[in-house]
């Protein structure tokens, strides 16, 4: 019997070798490896999101734990489509070395409040002489009139946010760390 070899016959077996000896090298290399072939690959070390929240200097160790995404996540289908589609105006939370920082920020605002609210000082000049004497910015200090016996104020203390008021009864502050549309402090007035 004769062969008849083709062109494609002549080829093929070269094309089929190089494609032998590619694939014979394939996947003896981890990527990352200082060693070349049958180095341990690399380890992969999983970074949390947020940092971990920890009892600050005052606080009782036994603080509320601060809900994780997991066990904050719905289970089910949203009930309250008004609170799901105003979500943007949550304020974000403070975790870590933050979240210290502006429970020692709230203590001091309240503080230095706490002497005007008792004398029923509810000038708003008042109340702004008081913050930027603890050390904010003028420009960064918001304080409006809330009735005729309340002050509501807003901080952006950067990277920290300060809001509460003061009335007759009680002064207010929390700290939080912005928005989730990136409107830093000022709470957003629309999006969805």
């Amino acid at each position: 019997m004769t062969m008849i070899r083709t062109r494609w016959g002549r080829l093929r077996t070269p094309v089929v070798a190089a494609l032998a000896v590619l694939a014979a090298g394939c996947g003896t290399e981890h990527v990352g490896a200082a060693g070349g072939a049958g180095a341990p690959a690399a380890a992969v070390t999983a970074v949390p999101t947020t940092e971990a929240d920890y009892p600050c200097p005052g606080e009782t160790p036994t603080r509320t734990p601060t809900p994780t995404a997991s066990s904050a996540a719905p289970t089910g289908p949203p009930v309250d489509h008004y609170a799901e589609n105003h979500g943007f105006r949550v304020p974000i939370p403070l975790h870590g070395r933050r979240r210290c920082d502006g429970l020692d920020a709230v203590k001091r605002i309240k503080g230095a409040l706490e002497p005007l609210r008792t004398r029923g000082d509810f000038a708003p000049d008042s109340t702004r002489g008081q913050l930027t004497g603890l050390g904010y910015q003028a420009a960064k200090v918001k304080v409006t009139q809330n009735g005729p016996t309340g002050i509501a104020f807003l901080v952006d203390a950067t990277g920290l946010c300060l809001e509460g008021t003061m009335n007759s009864a009680v002064t207010t502050a929390e700290a939080f760390a912005g928005y989730p549309d990136g409107t830093d402090c000022e709470e957003p007035r629309g999006g969805h």
